[in-house]
């Protein structure tokens, strides 16, 4: 015993440097370790998975840092190494509170880009996703290197490795050995003093959580408020396109543009859905090198194009009553702004550019800036400061002014990058033109942009397109249409939005199921189904379902428990009428004739499942069921619009259900006893909402037929 004390205080004695190893721990047991070696390792007992590395170089000075930061507390391994002639600060972060590792290098001395910081030679072989090219579209088979890679097993065991910093020049890279390199991009030749670069390495359970943790990680890193769904009037409201494939992109109708669109406004309102906000696409401004507004290149001037706006926008906007979302291209060769501004590749990098753009779009009503052709035209010189001064200048004059900004043809480290810009807000996650053949990929697109922050935007369709109109809705980004005059839907538009051009929407965006995920990486043939849910808390969530044959498997089950539902549900076919009841711990099996949307919903301690307003496709948007609540007695509040004089609510109920109002008033609920299902027509308060109390009936002793403010 006595030998044994003596070594152990001669252990402890020792500097840090001297130790063979040092380990760092985090949330639910995951474990980071360095040696004096250079050797590393990440560990997550809960599924027994394993990182490792070197450093090709001895850790000098390893030892533990704790701390808190924009994530949370942390406590890591810090140490220093040396690469060649580089000498490098790095350190491995775990969190206490959340499933992230997080690795960082810190060049000392300017140094030639090599030997990155981590190089994982070992790590789990699982299928796989990354997100690939414009609009960010699903990769089985490829690992891209300005993406996020999610790995994951049967199980759906999930762990996700991206870049946390340098999003426009990052690069992980899958080498000929299978060993993985996160670092700069290999475009840069050198790398400055005193440059940081960092990787994120997150865990979690179930494939579209652990998108939800590392989304969060990610924004929270780059300090981005992470905007809501109505945060600004595209995503609030329904909006009017003049985008490739609405009728007016390049067409200013037989009564020209200003003409045309103010009768578009009208339309709406002739159809009971006032207008939200106007797209203005690349036509509304000149383009060179002939200086036209028909022109396809690039910008010539920023500003309205005579020939079609007099006097001038500001003028236009102001009649239209309307807010707009302009469009941007990238900076024509010819352009006169190239003697005026610095411009670096096809876009300027020049704060004074940006300071006179968003002054010009405040002062012409636009409430968003679309920076469209980022994949392609509208792109910086590659290096370590153009792309972030063209991104970030946008961001910071367009926030000035409180102008929101979504991205067009964006790569994955757009994407990305809009993690450090709060006023980045929405994205298209589709090309041109919406149809059923981009649904798919638009529900994956829709998982990246969901999980950084960003509304997704499916791009222009026709109104009285039910399937893209549900699609376009479930997205709870923005909802954009693009009919000719005459020919807007009045059905389908109430059906996304209020009277006041609110959408009613899901909390979350719609994006595959993990089980579909799953399925897509080994090739296996099964229906696409892509779900979002509004939450009320207390176990109360209803679930959106939009799911469709991709091949030749037409076979679909829902299992209310995949939905977070352990007891019995209530299944809607909402363009079938139709409604399911299931049991607790059953499921419900169809053949698919072609898509179909389910809500899926829970009974609750009331016995009664909430359908909500069936007027709507999302039936239990918050932006008409503003609250939800069930003790034994539901309560439910549903709001509004201005001018809207009632709503008919829907749901279960295994017995007559008793209706009490305490804002507001009711008709007397109708109830079917062979399907179970109950209506009740809600009228608003003059504070313009209806609060109601609903229970079996057998529960409210000797209550009578009608009851407070019940109408005949």
């Amino acid at each position: 015993m006595i030998r044994r004390h003596c070594l152990v205080a001669l252990l402890c004695a020792l500097p840090s440097s001297a130790l063979a190893q040092i380990t760092a721990a985090g949330f639910n047991g995951v474990t980071a370790s360095v040696s004096n070696s250079g050797s590393w390792s990440v560990s997550a007992p809960t599924t027994g998975w394993r990182f490792s590395g070197t450093l090709g170089a001895s850790a000098l000075a390893p030892h533990l840092n704790n701390a808190t930061d924009s994530v949370g507390s942390y406590e890591e391994v810090a140490f220093s190494y040396s690469a060649g002639s580089s000498s490098r600060s790095a350190s491995i972060r775990l969190y206490s509170g959340r499933p992230l590792v997080l690795f960082t290098v810190t060049y000392n001395n300017a140094a030639a880009n090599t030997a990155p910081f981590p190089v994982i030679s070992s790590y789990p072989a699982l299928s796989h996703l990354s997100f690939n090219g414009m609009f960010a579209a699903p990769d089985f088979v490829n690992l891209n290197a300005d993406s996020p890679w999610a790995y994951f097993d049967p199980s759906m065991n999930t762990f996700i490795l991206s870049s946390a910093a340098n999003y426009m020049t990052a690069g992980m890279n899958l080498t000929s050995a299978k060993t993985i390199t996160s670092g700069v991009s290999n475009q840069i030749s050198t790398l400055p003093a005193g440059f940081t670069h960092r990787t994120a390495l997150v865990f979690g359970e179930g494939i579209n959580n652990t998108f939800a943790t590392w989304g969060q990680a990610i924004t929270d890193l780059g300090g981005k408020a992470r905007p809501g769904n109505g945060a600004d009037v595209l995503l609030k409201n329904i909006s009017y396109w003049t985008d490739n494939g609405a009728t007016y992109y390049y067409n200013p109708g037989d009564a020209g543009y200003m003409t045309t669109l103010d009768n578009v406004r009208a339309e709406f309102a002739s159809k009971g859905v006032k207008l939200g906000s106007l797209q203005l696409d690349s036509w509304w401004y000149p383009k060179g090198p002939d200086n036209s507004w028909s022109s396809h290149s690039g910008i010539w001037t920023y500003t309205a194009a005579p020939d079609l706006f007099q006097p001038d926008l500001a003028t236009f906007a102001a009649g239209l009553k309307v807010p707009l979302t302009t469009h941007a291209r990238w900076i024509d060769a010819a352009s006169p702004y190239r003697s005026q501004y610095t411009i670096s590749g096809n876009v300027a990098t020049d704060p004074q550019y940006w300071e006179d753009i968003g002054t010009y779009l405040k002062t012409s009503g636009a409430a968003v800036y679309e920076q469209d052709w980022l994949g392609e035209n509208a792109q910086a010189n590659f290096n370590l400061t153009d792309s972030y001064s063209f991104l970030g200048n946008m961001s910071a004059s367009m926030a000035s002014r409180g102008i929101d900004i979504q991205y067009c043809m964006a790569l994955p480290m757009h994407f990305m990058q809009s993690s450090v810009y709060s006023n980045v807000t929405s994205i298209r996650a589709s090309q041109d033109r919406f149809g059923s053949d981009k649904w798919t990929a638009f529900f994956y697109s829709s998982r990246f942009a969901s999980a950084l922050g960003l509304w997704p935007y499916s791009d222009v369709f026709m109104s009285g397109e039910t399937g893209n109109m549900i699609v376009a809705v479930l997205s709870a980004g923005p909802v954009g249409v693009g009919d000719s005059l005459g020919s807007l839907s009045k059905t389908n538009l109430s059906r996304a939005a209020r009277a006041d051009g609110v959408l009613v929407k899901p909390d979350v965006s719609a994006t595959p199921v993990d089980s579909v995920i799953a399925g897509d990486a080994l090739g296996i043939d099964a229906p696409m189904v892509g779900s979002a849910y509004t939450d009320f808390g207390g176990g109360l969530r209803a679930n959106y379902i939009f799911t469709y044959p991709r091949v030749s498997n037409s076979n679909l089950t829902i299992d209310p428990s995949t939905y977070g539902i352990t007891g019995a549900s209530y299944l809607y076919d909402y363009l079938g009428g139709t409604a399911t009841y299931i049991a607790a711990g059953s499921t419900y099996s169809t053949i698919l004739a072609g898509s179909a949307y389910y809500v899926l919903v829970q009974a609750g301690p009331s016995g009664i499942a909430l359908l909500g307003d069936t007027g709507h496709f999302v039936t239990m948007g918050k932006q008409r069921i503003q609250t939800l609540t069930d003790n034994g007695t539901l309560n439910v509040t549903v709001s509004f619009a201005s001018g809207e004089t009632s709503r008919t609510l829907s749901g279960y109920s295994p017995e007559p259900i008793s209706v009490t109002s305490a804002a507001g008033s009711h008709k007397m609920p109708a109830w079917d006893a062979s399907t179970q299902k109950f209506t009740v027509v809600v009228h608003p308060s003059a504070a313009g909402v209806a609060r109601l109390q609903m229970s079996a009936a057998s529960v409210v002793a000797q209550a009578p037929a009608c009851v407070t403010h019940c109408i005949q």
